[in-house]
């Protein structure tokens, strides 16, 4: 009799272990701040970011903030104001633009929520700051195939730009930034380990590490997609170039004018993949559970790398398209000659009015000037 009570206590204390296991595993801990999911995961928060190490971070992450805002603003102020760029691809790349202006307001976000600062974060900061990163990536990667299937039309026909009309492109851009928002949201939509602490990664200790291998895994094929398909229109155009041209007329320039557009588009998706690539494969390792792989040690670093995706793309548009360049640079100058013709004072010295000669050329230069402005906006 004591033996079969002896069994039965037994028996019903590892049931009630059981049913406190199985409800730890499956508790929401949305109450709880971040440590604790660091804690658990035993990520690696920073804790020396402190002191000159953090100030030198701060500062050459904000130099490369306010360079991504100032000259991707200067790429869409160009595009709408050149009337050479209102065609569907030059829209879709003031899209792109627009995005990386994104990316900065996401890094300026993480700046200020990174280090010792992320095991302060509520559940929902935390959701916000990684879904503004995830959907300026998905922003950016979303555009460029959508620009992939702009130049697939116009390629097709031989021409410069298709014949998408401002209505579909508006849609397209929409479409671009639904898809991003959707994505940036998923996490937080409820695909996270908030509610099972097991299945959390260690780079972002509440995604759940199927998240993360699902979310890199369409991402880099993607990019091998892209990839693909640009090499095939590339080889498709520079075919139909040499083809055509000792048979057809018009000028050099015009008929070479489809490439230049494709070597320009080449040159910002091969920077995107090179930059984007290493941090999606260390994301990948953390959701495949690689404990060997040290992904903690080179985060940081394949961070920084996207972030000079962003300041590397407006480089690119100047460099390869001499339209581009020349835009921004009056755009610049205009600008400077205004603030500087502000800062000159009222009053006129009267040895410079009795010096007519000085006088006619300081009006004759102030004209060109404006009128140089005035071309430049028309």
């Amino acid at each position: 009799m004591v033996l079969t009570l002896l069994l039965y206590h037994s028996q019903d204390k590892a049931r009630k272990s059981g049913v406190q296991l199985f409800s730890t595993m499956n508790e929401c801990h949305y109450d709880k701040h971040m440590d604790f999911f660091y804690n658990k995961s035993k990520s690696d928060t920073a804790d020396e970011w402190t002191g000159a190490k953090f100030m030198i971070v701060l500062c050459v992450g904000t130099f490369f903030c306010l360079f991504i805002f100032f000259s991707n603003s200067l790429v869409i102020a160009a595009v709408i104001k050149n009337k050479k760029f209102h065609f569907p691809f030059y829209y879709l790349l003031a899209n792109l633009a627009a995005a990386d202006f994104f990316a900065g307001i996401a890094y300026v976000f993480l700046m200020f929520n990174t280090g010792p600062v992320s095991k302060t974060l509520t559940v929902n900061r935390w959701f916000l700051r990684q879904g503004l990163l995830d959907t300026s990536l998905t922003a950016s990667l979303t555009n460029l195939l959508v620009i992939a299937v702009e130049r697939h039309m116009s390629i097709m026909r031989m021409r410069v730009h298709s014949n998408l009309t401002k209505k579909r492109v508006t849609l397209l851009i929409l479409f671009v930034w639904a898809i991003a928002i959707f994505m940036g949201a998923v996490p937080t939509l409820g695909w996270n380990c908030v509610c099972n602490i097991s299945a959390c990664s260690s780079l972002a200790p509440i995604y759940s590490r199927s998240y993360l291998i699902f979310w890199t895994v369409s991402n880099l094929m993607a990019f091998f997609i892209m990839v693909v398909v640009y090499l095939r229109i590339y080889m498709y155009v520079k075919r139909k170039t040499n083809v055509l041209s000792p048979h057809t007329s018009g000028s050099i320039s015009r008929r070479r004018a489809p490439m230049k557009l494709m070597k320009t588009v080449m040159t910002v998706l091969g920077a995107f993949v090179v930059c984007w690539t290493p941090g999606l494969v260390v994301l990948l390792l953390d959701g495949l559970n690689c404990t060997q792989c040290g992904v903690q040690h080179v985060k940081r670093w394949f961070l920084l790398l996207a972030l000079l995706n962003s300041v590397m793309n407006p480089i690119i548009y100047s460099y390869k398209d001499e339209d581009m360049y020349s835009t921004m640079k009056k755009m610049i100058c205009c600008f400077t000659q205004e603030n500087t013709a502000e800062r000159r004072p009222s009053r006129v010295p009267s040895t410079v009015l009795s010096r007519s000669d000085t006088g006619s050329q300081y009006m004759e230069d102030s004209i060109s000037q404006a009128t140089i402005c005035n071309t430049n906006s028309s």
